[in-house]
């Protein structure tokens, strides 16, 4: 078994017996996870393996001199002669730390940039597969070459895995001269392409694709082999399709990096991913509409129960005989009891806990699915089992065919098919047992080049949201007035559209960067730390992004950042406190919350009607820990239970297919 696990590169993780490397599966029981979790805990916080990459970044930055001279073709010619030292041992220190030197000369000269000794060290880091912590601003985006151009230098090929298209095409374009200097070809995924474009970019030796791209596209290879199974069916296959059958999209799941693990990991993991076809529905239009005048007169209550920190609505047993005179002239599927009460209850889920705004937007006459993570629209994406149709009735817009599922997988049982995998991110001490207990990464977290210079302000908490606009208009104003610049994060669109108002109502000019304004958020991004530039902005400024400085606004203090509403994990507002008092420059942050926020609704409903009877900030604090911290738990165990679920429907369905 110690033979396996070092082939699949998990450590500890038990592995299931597969015929396919990318297809075996962790088979531990409570006990293992446990201590898996404790080890991975421990050693994140053990020092042990940062003195053992010191010393590695010690002897890169050695081999400077020796490098410094040669041209562009020695370079090159240097790096593939290391390539069979490399295959035959992937550990060998020697011809790691020659190679990373390369790869650092090389982007000197294409870049301007010299890896620092804590990139390298992160990059080491990478290549041995661990999940690296880097504190937001290190350079993220460079440390991940060293690593991927080693790995395409013997041959595997390499996904760095980012979370959303705009920065899959901003890291590749910034990184591509350093690539093409080794020889090496760069792919990009657009969620746009065709299926032949997509072949063509994952053919290349590194391929930048966003975590959702490339999970459908490898549902999609999994479809089509399922389809190809057997002589028969392969040649009935290409038969009906008048010819061969084309080829899939991947060369295989050999080596990836995954650039905010953390978003891809845990926060995105709480949802499966379901590849569907549309069907005909011909009693949408009738039904839905139909399900919401009913719902819009039950009273919670007596006819129900919602449950808002799972997102739940839990009809009463006495509603169903209400249920039962409200439908009587009505036929079709109301007929059935069942029917008519999930119809009911999706009904009621889509009037009281869904939002525009807040969970999607209405655009160009489509509901569009709002990313609460990220801040992104989701192209594309619907909510299952009829609550996006319910959804789309509530608005007025076009009811869309029913979905119907071709395959499903989780990102946990996705991401540990990969012969290597590594990952990093600005906020991952915190989850590091999880990370091994799931994935098999160690945790590593990497110092910072310069100290950090970012003061913290504390946290303001007003009693209503409008008393949370006006007080951030005024901290805003403050220092617009002193010629900083101020982001002002906010959860929601509709959130950011608030505080837009209030601003406006001072007279401040201002940028709004939400999921309405996405096509300029690069503009938007570049001019966010000029000086007394105010910028508000959703998630979507929260993770990859960089906003510089000019020296006349580091001279005045920096970048100032305020929160506006707690997230549901502490790690989500680090990294928004993180876009500030980067690499060394100076910073602030503060909190200016309300107590009608969402998250002390959801998660402290008895906490907060304490602390609404005593005086504001004695226990505030002490409630947003517990609703964080609750949240957290509740989101663990979500995720355990969807991949529970995934195991079970392929145990189920074994008869009839895989649910790949």
């Amino acid at each position: 078994m110690s033979e396996l696990q070092g082939l699949f590169g998990f450590g500890g993780a038990r592995l299931g017996v597969s015929p396919y490397a990318e297809l075996a599966d962790p088979k531990n029981n409570a006990v293992d996870r446990w201590l898996d979790r404790l080890v991975g805990a421990i050693y994140s916080r053990a020092p042990f393996y940062r003195l053992r990459l010191r010393r590695f970044a010690r002897r890169v930055i050695a081999l400077e001199g020796r490098f410094a001279e040669l041209s562009d073709d020695q370079l090159r010619e240097s790096a593939w002669r290391l390539r069979p030292r490399l295959l035959r041992r992937r550990d060998d220190l020697e011809a790691l730390a020659e190679a990373f030197a390369l790869v650092r000369e090389a982007g000197w000269r294409r870049l301007g940039k010299r890896l620092y000794p804590v990139q390298i060290m992160g990059a080491l880091a990478l290549y041995e597969g661990r999940m690296v912590e880097m504190a937001t601003g290190e350079g993220k985006t460079l440390t991940a070459v060293p690593a991927a151009v080693v790995a395409a230098l013997s041959g595997e090929p390499v996904h760095i895995v980012t979370v959303n298209d705009y920065l899959a095409a901003r890291d590749a374009e910034i990184n591509r001269p350093v690539f093409e200097c080794f020889g090496l070809s760069c792919g990009v995924i657009d969620s746009d392409m065709e299926p032949e474009q997509r072949r063509q970019a994952y053919a290349c030796d590194l391929t930048y694709v966003s975590n959702k791209n490339l999970c459908f596209d490898y549902l999609r290879d999994r479809i089509s082999l399922r389809q190809r199974r057997s002589a028969l069916r392969r040649r009935t296959f290409e038969y009906l399709q008048g010819g061969g059958a084309e080829p899939l999209l991947l060369r295989g799941l050999a080596f990836a990096i995954v650039d905010e693990a953390d978003s891809v990991f845990v926060d995105e993991a709480r949802t499966p991913l379901i590849l569907s076809t549309t069907g005909d529905d011909p009693e949408a239009a009738r039904i839905y509409p139909q399900a919401l005048e009913i719902a819009r007169q039950l009273t919670e209550g007596r006819d129900y129960r919602v449950d808002r920190m799972n997102r739940e609505v839990t009809l009463e047993k006495a509603s169903r005989r209400r249920l039962e005179t409200l439908t009587a002239d009505l036929e079709g599927l109301w007929r059935i009891r069942k029917a008519r009460e999930e119809l009911v209850r999706q009904a009621l889920t889509a009037l009281l806990l869904f939002e525009n705004g807040h969970d999607y937007l209405v655009i160009d006459g489509k509901v569009q699915i709002v990313d609460e993570f990220t801040g992104r629209i989701m192209p594309d994406r619907s909510w299952q089992a009829g609550l996006h149709q319910m959804i789309e009735a509530k608005e007025g817009v076009e009811i869309t065919g029913e979905k119907r599922t071709l395959a499903r997988i989780t990102y946990q049982r996705f991401f540990r098919r990969y012969l290597r995998l590594a990952g990093m991110t600005g906020t991952a001490t915190e989850l590091a047992g999880e990370f091994r207990d799931t994935f098999g990464l160690l945790t590593v977290r990497i110092p910072t080049h310069r100290p950090v210079r970012r003061r913290h302000h504390g946290s303001s908490y007003l009693r209503t949201a409008a008393a949370r606009w006006d007080r951030v208009a005024e901290r805003a104003a403050r220092c617009h007035a002193e010629g900083r610049p101020v982001l002002i994060g906010t959860r929601s669109v509709e959130a950011s559209e608030q505080a837009s108002a209030a601003l406006s109502r001072r007279g401040l000019d201002h940028a709004v960067l939400n999921a309405r304004q996405d096509e300029a958020e690069a503009e938007i991004i570049a001019r966010a730390g000029e000086p007394g530039r105010i910028t508000v902005a959703t998630n979507m400024a929260g993770r990859g992004t960089d906003i510089c400085l000019t020296e006349q606004v580091a001279a005045r203090g920096g970048l100032h950042v305020i929160l506006t509403e707690f997230h549901e994990s502490g790690r989500i507002d680090r990294q928004l406190f993180g876009r500030c008092a980067r690499q060394g420059d100076p910073g602030s942050v503060e909190a200016v919350v309300s107590l009608e926020d969402e998250l002390f609704d959801r998660f402290a409903p008895r906490h907060l009607k304490l602390v609404r009877r005593l005086p504001l900030g004695l226990l505030c604090g002490w409630m947003r820990r517990h609703a964080q911290a609750r949240a957290e738990r509740e989101h663990a165990i979500t995720r355990r239970e969807q991949t529970k679920l995934d195991r079970q429907l392929e145990q189920a369905l074994g008869f009839s297919g895989s649910m790949e």
